[in-house]
C-alpha cells in the first residue's frame, strides 16, 4: 500500500494534501517508510533546545513550583528493520516552572546504543520487532531508554521498556551523565516503573529476563546505594511492567502474556501469546523480604501495563491500576507486516481494583470503572497509603478510530465511587500523561487533590504543542494556563514531576 493512501486511513497522523505532512526538524528518511508511528504526531524532531521566558496564556500559579518531564522516542537514523516506537532514541523534555515563569528544554538520552550509532553514520540496531541479535546488543535489540523517567537522587533516571540500562541525567541540563549504577549493585539492568517512595526516598526496582533468574527484586537508599536485592521464583521468562507497593510490601506481577522461548531461539523473533487459561498473579512481598516470604495470589487471567497506587487496609492489601483483557487485540485488514504491533499499541483497559487479604488468602476484583483509559498517574505524596483520585488518558478504542495509540482526552477517577470527569483536548489534539503537582510544603495531612495537573498536548491541525496546567480538584473547566511551546513536541511515552524543593536546591 503506497505511504499516502495508508496515512490517510489513520486521520489522527497527517493533515495535508496528499496525506503526508514533511516537518523541517525531522530526519526526512521517515518520508520512505510506510509505519504511522513515524509521522503526523508522532514524527521525530531532531532540534534540541533550551528557550526561557515561554508565552503563556491564561495565569500561572504562584504555588507552581518544579518541573514536568516526559520521555519519548526519537530516532535519529533510519530503522535496520521495521520500527517499533520502543525502538526510537529517547529523548526527554522538560518544562521548568518558577516564579510564574516558564523555561523548556529537550535533549537526547545520550545511550550508548546511539553512540554507537552516531559513530557508524547508521542504525546497526535490531528492535523489538525482530529479528534479535544477540551479537550487537546484550538484549537482542536496542535499549533506548526512551520509556520511563522520574527523579531520584537528585538527578533524573531514563529507563527502558525491556528492562535495559538506566541512564542518569542532570535535572537542570539534560545532559546525560552517564548509566545510573546503584552503589553495592553487581549489574545495573532495570525494568521501566521502577517506584521512588517519596516518603523515604527509597528506589524500590526490579529486574527480568530471558534466563533464570527470572525476576529479581531490590530496594535502593536515599543516596543511591543498594540495601537489598532477591532472586524471585518464576516459572519462565515473562513481561511483568509495573511494581506496586505499600508502607511495607512491594506487589510483583506474575502475567499471562508472554514469549515462547523456543521461538525466540530458533527464530530470533519474540512472539507474545495471551494465555487465557492461566492466571495473573500477584506476589506480595516484605519491602525488605526473601524471595521465599513472597505470597502469590492468584487472579483472573489479564494484563496489567500501569499501577495507579496500593496500600494496606487491616489484613487486605489493595492495588488500583487499569487491566486488559484482551492485550493483543485483532490485526485488521490492511496492516500487513505491521499488525502485530498496530495491535499490541492500540491498548484495551479500564480502570480496576484488586484486593488480597494476607490473612486468609482471599482476593477480591473489580472494574472501579468501563471507560478505555491508561496512563495513570495519581498524588506521589500518598503512593503506599489510602489514596483515590487519579488522572487517566482517554484512549479510542478501534470502532472509535483509535487506529494508534492516541490520548484524546484527561479523565479523573474518584477510584472508590468510580465516578469521574473529563476533559477532551479537542479535535486533532493529543495529550501526553499527565502528572499530578502538588503545592510546596504539600503533605499527607493536605487534600489529595489540592494540587495541580500538568501534561504536553500537540494540535495536529497547527502542529504547535502547549504545556497545559490544570486545577487538580476540577479537571471540567479546561487548563488554567496554557504554555506554548517553542516548537512541535512529538508523541512521547512517561511523565514525571519533579518537586521544586528537589529540583532548584
Amino acid at each position: 500500500m503506497a505511504l499516502a493512501k495508508r496515512l490517510r486511513e489513520y486521520p489522527d497522523t497527517e493533515r495535508c494534501v496528499g496525506g503526508v505532512t514533511h516537518f523541517d526538524d525531522a530526519p526526512q528518511w521517515i518520508y520512505d517508510l510506510d509505519n504511522p508511528y513515524l509521522h503526523g504526531v508522532y514524527a521525530p524532531t531532531l532540534d534540541e533546545m533550551h528557550v526561557s521566558d515561554l508565552p503563556v496564556i491564561g495565569e500561572l500559579p504562584a504555588d507552581l513550583v518544579g518541573g514536568y518531564f516526559r520521555n519519548g522516542p526519537n530516532p535519529v537514523y533510519s530503522p535496520k528493520n521495521r520500527y517499533h516506537p520502543f525502538d526510537g532514541d529517547g529523548m526527554v523534555h522538560g518544562v521548568y516552572f518558577r516564579d510564574r515563569k516558564v523555561s523548556y528544554r529537550n535533549r537526547y538520552v545520550q545511550t550508548a546504543a546511539l553512540a554507537g550509532e552516531r559513530a557508524d553514520g547508521r542504525s546497526v540496531s535490531p528492535g523489538v520487532m525482530g529479528p534479535f541479535d544477540y551479537n550487537v546488543s546484550q538484549f537482542g535489540i536496542k535499549d533506548t531508554s526512551n520509556t520511563d523517567v522520574f527523579c531520584y537522587n537528585g538527578d533524573l533516571m531514563t529507563l527502558w521498556y525491556n528492562a535495559g540500562h538506566p541512564y542518569r541525567l542532570d535535572s537542570q541540563t539534560l545532559a546525560t551523565k552517564g548509566y545510573y549504577d546503584l552503589d553495592g549493585r553487581k549489574q545495573r539492568r532495570m525494568s521501566a516503573h521502577s517506584k521512588v517512595d517519596w516518603s523515604t526516598g527509597e528506589l524500590l526496582f526490579f529486574d527480568y529476563g530471558d534466563e533464570p533468574p527470572f525476576m529479581t527484586y531490590g530496594v535502593a537508599d536515599p543516596s543511591g546505594k543498594l540495601k537489598h536485592e532477591v532472586s524471585i521464583d518464576l516459572p519462565g521468562p515473562r513481561l511483568p511492567h509495573d511494581i506496586g507497593f505499600t508502607t511495607h510490601y512491594a506487589i510483583l506481577h506474575d502475567l499471562p502474556f508472554f514469549h515462547d522461548m523456543d521461538v525466540l531461539r530458533q527464530h530470533k523473533f519474540r512472539v507474545l501469546t495471551f494465555h487465557r487459561d492461566i492466571p495473573t498473579r500477584f506476589g506480595i512481598i516484605p519491602r525488605l523480604g526473601q524471595g521465599s516470604e513472597v505470597r502469590w495470589f492468584e487472579c483472573e487471567p489479564c494484563y496489567i501495563l500501569h499501577v495507579t497506587n496500593a496500600w494496606e487496609e487491616g489484613d487486605w492489601v489493595v492495588m488500583d491500576g487499569c487491566r486488559s483483557l484482551n492485550p493483543m487485540p485483532d490485526a485488521q485488514p490492511g496492516e500487513g507486516e505491521l499488525a502485530s504491533m498496530l495491535a499490541y499499541m492500540r491498548l484495551e483497559a479500564n480502570a480496576y481494583r484488586w484486593r488480597f487479604n494476607l490473612k486468609t488468602g482471599e482476593v477480591r476484583e473489580g472494574d472501579i470503572d468501563d471507560l478505555n483509559t491508561e496512563f495513570n498517574k495519581s498524588n506521589p505524596i500518598f503512593h503506599g497509603v489510602k489514596s483515590k483520585f487519579s488522572y487517566h488518558q482517554r484512549i479510542p478504542l478501534l470502532h472509535e478510530g483509535g487506529h494508534t495509540l492516541r490520548f484524546t482526552g484527561l479523565v479523573k477517577y474518584n477510584n472508590d465511587t468510580g465516578q469521574h470527569d473529563q476533559w477532551d483536548y479537542g479535535p486533532g489534539v493529543f495529550g501526553s500523561e499527565a502528572v499530578y503537582a502538588p503545592k510546596p510544603g504539600a503533605d499527607r495531612s493536605s487534600a489529595e487533590d489540592d494540587g495541580y495537573v500538568i501534561t504536553l498536548a500537540t494540535d495536529s491541525n497547527s502542529w504547535k504543542s502547549e504545556c497545559l496546567v490544570f486545577d487538580a480538584t476540577d479537571i471540567t473547566p479546561g487548563p488554567i494556563a496554557r504554555v506554548q511551546m517553542p516548537h512541535r513536541v512529538p508523541y512521547g511515552f512517561h511523565a514525571t514531576w519533579a518537586r521544586g524543593e528537589d529540583l532548584y536546591r
